[in-house]
């Protein structure tokens, strides 16, 4: 692995991506420097808020000197965001943290702890809990944060299974994988496919981390139409591509069971794509599926069949036959995704945005 160059050695730089929550920004950037660990930084990444976030970040920089820091550009998302503060990084380690989301005050210090004690380890992560905005805790642990996983694949292929601000990165690995993608939504998950594409090595500190706040105001993933919006669709699709891109550099098996899940999921996202006439975009999950199954894979030919009768009935005629998704052993949509949260929430897989 390429070292990283013109980093502070043993210093944390947390970036913190922002658009209009200048409320919650206060509470995300306080959990930061309520850290037990020194030395930090705080990489403010303005995503062209409209309201009184700037001021609010302006505050907090004049109040926390060259510990606090605030950077801005035109709204892009927060992929482009949280680029815009790596780049501004001049950590050894890398913290990511949602501004609506908190970290506990142990983090940095339970983490950096083991990366120093495996230093064939790139991230360390530890557990995180849902809450809501007042603490009240829904969900403990969080997603998988409280299993013991060595690496980021083949989990991965069902879900993201530990959210933006449960992982702590050495600078070393971000600087390999390179920069944050345009993805609106997913952007997140794309990144940590990058990463388990290398085969990097996880080490968890066993210790409760962070907190995912489940709150009224908006968040990327509030929206239900991921099945019908064309835009979500194709993002889906991109996120399908370098997932399995991901999968293949990691070596899985054809026959883990995330593998064949990961086929349903594409078939699902295929059937979806067709019934809103995104003919290529079906295609191209079609093929994903099969490929995932493998040529042994039990639903490989159910999968063969359905994209046949979409290229010759039309997708929107074929979604109607849904006695058809039997041939792969599920039914597709909600009950093929029980699964990626079947320890937890029993959700179907999602941003953490």
């Amino acid at each position: 692995m390429k070292p990283a160059t013109n980093f502070v050695e043993g210093l944390v730089s947390t970036i913190i991506p922002v658009f209009n929550r200048p409320e919650m920004l206060v509470k995300a950037v306080t959990s930061v420097l309520e850290q037990t660990y020194r030395p930090i930084e705080v990489i403010i990444a303005d995503d062209g808020s409209t309201d009184t976030t700037a001021e609010v970040a302006k505050q907090l920089v004049a109040r926390h000197k060259g510990i606090v820091f605030y950077v801005r550009h035109e709204n892009a998302g927060p992929g482009p965001a949280r680029e815009l503060g790596r780049k501004q990084a001049r950590g050894e380690f890398l913290q990511y943290l949602d501004s609506d989301d908190r970290l506990l005050p142990n983090k940095f210090t339970d983490q950096v702890r083991v990366l120093r004690s495996h230093p064939e380890c790139g991230i360390a992560y530890g557990i995180t809990r849902l809450v809501t905005a007042d603490g009240r805790i829904l969900a403990d642990p969080f997603k998988w944060t409280g299993r013991q996983i060595g690496s980021l694949f083949p989990g991965l292929l069902v879900d993201r299974w530990w959210c933006t601000h449960t992982p702590l990165y050495r600078r070393q690995l971000t600087d390999v994988i390179g920069p944050w993608c345009d993805m609106r939504w997913s952007q997140d998950w794309e990144y940590d496919s990058r990463i388990g594409a290398l085969k990097t090595q996880l080490v968890t500190c066993g210790s409760y981390v962070s907190e995912h706040v489940h709150h009224d105001g908006e968040r990327q993933t509030s929206s239900a139409a991921w099945s019908t919006d064309p835009v979500r669709l194709r993002n889906r699709l991109r996120l399908m591509e370098v997932l399995w891109d991901g999968a293949t550099h990691a070596g899985i098996d054809e026959s883990a069971p995330e593998r064949q899940h990961f086929a349903r999921w594409c078939f699902s996202i295929g059937r979806n794509c067709a019934t809103q006439s995104l003919t290529q975009e079906a295609e191209r999950c079609f093929q994903l599926a099969e490929l995932a199954a493998g040529p042994n894979g039990p639903g490989r030919k159910g999968v063969a069949f359905y994209r046949t009768l979409v290229r010759t009935l039309g997708g929107r005629l074929a979604s109607q036959l849904e006695n058809l998704a039997k041939l792969v052993g599920r039914r597709p949509g909600a009950s093929t995704m029980e699964q990626s949260f079947a320890s937890s929430m029993n959700s179907t897989p999602s941003d953490s945005n």
